[in-house]
C-alpha cells in the first residue's frame, strides 16, 4: 500500500517536474544565458576600459567601479536585491522569475569576462560597437522573456504609485544616472554614454522585431472583389473584405486589407491603379508578421 503511494506520488512529481520545463522554456533559458553573456563582453571589453557610462542598475554599478573599484558582477546582483524584495508582491510571478535568472546569469558571466582584454581604446568605436553588441544581447534576453530587472521593476513599483509611466520613469532615472556621471567625470562620459544608450536601444528594437519590415496595405475601392482576386492570384497572399461608411458623405465604402512583403509593393499599386484608379490606398509599416506567409511562431 505505502509503496503504491510513493510510486504515486513519484509519477506525479515528475510529470509535473516534465511539463514545467519544456523545450519552450529552455530555450528561453539558453536564449537569457546567450544574451547576457553578450552584454557581458561588451560592458567588460568595451565600455568598462573606455569609461563609458550605462542606464540603469548595471550603469550604476559601472560608476561605482569607476569610484571605488568594486566588481561590477556583484554590484549588479547586490543592487537588485532589494529591488527583487520590493516587487515581490507586486509585479507578476513569471516576470520576477526571468528577472532573477536574467540578473544571475548577467552577473555571473561578468565575472567570467572581466579579465578579457580591451577590444579598442578608442572611446567613440566603443561607444557605437559596445551598443551594437549591448542591442544585440538585451534583445536576445527580451526575446526570451528574460529581464535585467533592476530600474525595470523600481519603474513599475513607481508607476503604481505616481502619475508618470514606466517609460517615463526609465528616462528619468537614466538622466540621473548620466547627469552624475558628467558631474563625476565630465560631459564627455555622458554625451559617449548617450551615443551607446540611443544604439543599443535601437539594436533591441531591430533584434525583437526582426530585420524583415513587412508592409500593410488598406485600399478603399469601388472595385473590391476584382483587387482582392487579383492579388491573391498574383501574390499568392490572403486578402480581407470589410464593410466601411464615408464620414463626410455617408456613403458605404467596401475596404480591401492584405499585408505584403516590402518587395512586392509596386505590384499591388499596380493591380489597385489597373482596377480602379481612384481608390484611396493607405500603405504602412509592420515591424513583424506572424502567419502563413512569413513568420511563424516558433520561438516567440
Amino acid at each position: 500500500m505505502f509503496s503504491t503511494i510513493v510510486q504515486k506520488w513519484r509519477f506525479l512529481l515528475i510529470r509535473r517536474i516534465r511539463d514545467y520545463f519544456t523545450w519552450q522554456l529552455f530555450k528561453h533559458f539558453i536564449g537569457i544565458i546567450i544574451g547576457s553573456s553578450v552584454v557581458s563582453v561588451s560592458i567588460n571589453t568595451l565600455i568598462i576600459p573606455n569609461e563609458i557610462a550605462d542606464g540603469g542598475v548595471t550603469g550604476i554599478a559601472i560608476l561605482l567601479h569607476y569610484l571605488f573599484n568594486w566588481p561590477v558582477s556583484w554590484a549588479v546582483l547586490f543592487l537588485n536585491l532589494p529591488l527583487f524584495f520590493l516587487g515581490l508582491r507586486m509585479v507578476g510571478r513569471d516576470f520576477l522569475v526571468f528577472s532573477i535568472v536574467g540578473v544571475a546569469v548577467l552577473s555571473a558571466t561578468l565575472s567570467l569576462t572581466a579579465h578579457l582584454p580591451a577590444l579598442t581604446h578608442d572611446t567613440l568605436l566603443a561607444s557605437i560597437s559596445g551598443g551594437v553588441l549591448t542591442g544585440i544581447g538585451m534583445g536576445l534576453i527580451f526575446r526570451s522573456r528574460g529581464s535585467l530587472g533592476g530600474t525595470d521593476i523600481l519603474a513599475v513599483l513607481l508607476a503604481r504609485t505616481t502619475s508618470f509611466s514606466v517609460g517615463q520613469i526609465l528616462l528619468g532615472i537614466d538622466a540621473i544616472i548620466f547627469l552624475c556621471a558628467a558631474l563625476l567625470f565630465g560631459p564627455e562620459v555622458a554625451m559617449y554614454a548617450m551615443i551607446y544608450m540611443f544604439i543599443a536601444t535601437r539594436v533591441v528594437d531591430l533584434v525583437q522585431e526582426g530585420l524583415s519590415v513587412s508592409k500593410s496595405v488598406l485600399v478603399v475601392t469601388s472595385q473590391p472583389q476584382r483587387i482582392a482576386e487579383e492579388i491573391i492570384e498574383k501574390l499568392e497572399r490572403g486578402v480581407t473584405l470589410f464593410q466601411a461608411t464615408g464620414a463626410f458623405s455617408g456613403e458605404a465604402k467596401q475596404v480591401v486589407y492584405c499585408v505584403i512583403n516590402r518587395s512586392e509593393l509596386s505590384q499591388i499599386k499596380e493591380i489597385v491603379r489597373n482596377y480602379d484608379p481612384q481608390a484611396f490606398v493607405a500603405i504602412s509599416e509592420v515591424p513583424e508578421v506572424v502567419g502563413e506567409g512569413f513568420s511563424s511562431w516558433k520561438g516567440h
